[in-house]
């Protein structure tokens, strides 16, 4: 008997899709068996079928309806309570209210994928273990900027910079030191010993804020530490391939006592960019941008062009050069990871 192939990543999406299509297909509740409209906000998203937050505070899994094409955390939504449920499902989703923000990013299955939205401040967690990377935070950094949102960059785990070789600590705390003259925010936390923790919770008020970072910086347990009724699943990052391990697998709302909100969001080894030109990519790096278009020539690639402006910068010390390094990092790594073909939804 011939052995049976395994289904790759992109045939089990397409089967998980279907699926899904079938089970929209089945959601037949005559309308007088469904309450008045009423104003939610999406807690999570699993498929096709949504955890909501109601004006009672309540929270309850809802189907959505086919009408709506895209769906995600932070969303507020127009649904209806079923006067009975029907195997958990307490409601239906008709209708998503217009965004003030999204945070996306692009997947090479899924097209541009939406993390969250209407959040109004992007907190970038990084930390000691795994090690720690001005070229992830710069990624964040591009993504944040994209939307008009000012990213805070939170050093986590700094209580175990005493663990570390000196010149790795001198050079994380330089680097810190190099975001805050730019000009962002940079906070130093840990959820362990919870110092740092005050100042990060002062900031969250009034606000919908989401944790981002790649898997293992301790996104869940910063939430942990915040919201300590919550509980989320951590695990510690993995000794043998120096990696976090994830635990978070979609994104969540939790609501804040002092007003808001708190989105804590999957981990990714790397965020990609290549749903951006090159162009939106300088202009993420707000250090660049006051020599943005003052370059010799249009085509500019800010290396060994002649007349380059951002070059002529980092020589007269302006620019940092490590920040045109991670630039030139993220350029490559666009062009050379991005799909040749478009996605099936259009996305790309």
């Amino acid at each position: 008997m011939a052995k049976q192939k395994r289904l790759n990543k992109g045939q089990k999406r397409r089967i998980q899709q279907n699926r899904e299509k079938r089970l929209a297909q089945e959601i037949d509740v005559p309308s007088d068996q469904l309450g008045a409209s009423e104003t939610g906000i999406i807690v999570s998203r699993y498929g096709q079928h949504a955890d909501l937050l109601t004006g009672e505070n309540e929270i309850v899994r809802c189907h959505i309806r086919r009408t709506v094409d895209s769906l995600v955390t932070g969303d507020k939504v127009q649904w209806r309570p079923m006067l009975q449920s029907q195997d958990g499902m307490r409601g239906i989703i008709e209708a998503v209210h217009e965004r003030e923000s999204l945070l996306s990013r692009p997947d090479y299955y899924d097209g541009l994928k939406p993390v969250a939205a209407n959040i109004d401040q992007i907190f970038v967690i990084s930390s000691v273990l795994p090690s720690f990377t001005t070229q992830i935070i710069d990624r964040y950094i591009v993504a944040c900027e994209a939307i008009d949102i000012e990213p805070i960059i939170v050093l986590n785990k700094a209580d175990l910079l005493t663990e570390i070789d000196a010149d790795e600590r001198a050079l994380i705390e330089q680097r810190l030191a190099d975001y805050r003259a730019i000009g962002y925010q940079v906070l130093w936390v840990s959820s362990k010993t919870a110092d740092g923790m005050a100042e990060l919770n002062s900031m969250l008020s009034e606000h919908i804020s989401i944790v981002v970072g790649q898997s293992g910086v301790g996104k869940s347990s910063i939430v942990n530490q915040l919201l300590p009724e919550v509980a989320t699943e951590t695990k510690e990052v993995s000794t043998n391939s120096g990696l976090g391990q994830h635990t978070t697998t979609v994104a969540t709302w939790y609501p804040l006592k002092s007003g808001g909100a708190l989105i804590d969001s999957p981990g990714i080894r790397e965020f990609a960019l290549w749903h951006l030109e090159p162009e939106q990519v300088a202009s993420g790096y707000i250090d660049f941008q006051p020599y943005l278009g003052a370059c010799k020539f249009k085509d500019c690639k800010h290396k060994n062009d002649p007349g380059c402006a951002l070059q002529e910068a980092v020589e007269q010390g302006e620019i940092l050069p490590w920040r045109l390094e991670n630039y030139h990092r993220i350029i490559e790594s666009m062009m050379a990871n991005k799909p040749s073909r478009v996605s099936a939804r259009g996305k790309l």
